[in-house]
């Protein structure tokens, strides 16, 4: 029989894959009180208002956040300064918890390929899922597995290949404009998790997990759609 978690409404397919593709933060973890915190900090201490900072942060790279921010500053110290935030990012967990509805959407898709997608390094990582009580896929294309940032597909494709899937048969999970963009560059169908993802047009939005369903055939086929 086939596997399906849902609320208890009709289920219309909306995307069918083979695999799927998972950002973290905004998507999985709400890590939006930390990022905000550290990154407003960062902002007024480089002389950046901090509003115009967010606007531009999410699903990047802190490097790339740096480097959009700073044209003229010499990427190596956007790359040293990248490394002192991921720093603090990973010793502050305060306010890091789940989306609502991943814990459920985890355990659904637990018997079909999967992976992290995320701009976090492996620290990072480890530290947010954990936070949030989240279990981490085993296969992670994280910040050490790429050599460019969203809204590059490098890391989506680098999953695709990882779970030896076509981008095509792939569907990539995303909160954030750089993270969609990267997703749709790599030749892949989208979910759009939340406020931030309604404004790029995902293939599927929902406000939250909670809002999705995930029916798994018997031919292993992944069946997304909403509970709307």
């Amino acid at each position: 029989m086939p596997k399906t978690t849902t609320l208890p409404q009709a289920n219309t397919v909306t995307l069918t894959a083979r695999a799927l593709l998972l950002d973290m933060d905004g998507t999985l973890v709400d890590s939006d009180a930390v990022v905000e915190r550290l990154w407003r900090e960062w902002a007024v201490e480089h002389g950046i208002d901090p509003d115009a900072a967010l606007r531009v942060v999410h699903g990047r790279q802190g490097y790339a956040t740096m480097a959009e921010l700073l044209p003229e500053r010499p990427m190596e110290l956007n790359h040293a300064d990248n490394a002192v935030m991921l720093a603090r990012e990973t010793a502050d967990v305060d306010g890091v918890v789940r989306i609502p509805g991943a814990d459920a959407f985890l355990a659904a898709i637990a018997s079909v390929p999967h992976a992290l997608v995320t701009s976090a390094d492996e620290k990072l990582a480890q530290a947010r899922m954990g936070a949030a009580g989240l279990p981490v896929p085993v296969l992670r294309i994280t910040a050490e597995s790429v050599a460019a940032s969203k809204p590059d597909p490098e890391g989506f494709l680098k999953g695709a290949a990882g779970l030896g899937f076509d981008p095509a048969d792939c569907v990539a999970f995303e909160d954030s404009g750089a993270g969609l963009a990267a997703a749709r560059a790599a030749g892949m169908r989208t979910v759009g998790i939340g406020p931030r993802a309604a404004a790029f047009a995902p293939d599927l939005h929902v406000a939250d997990l909670t809002e999705l369903t995930v029916t798994i055939t018997p031919e292993g086929l992944i069946e997304l759609g909403t509970t709307g």
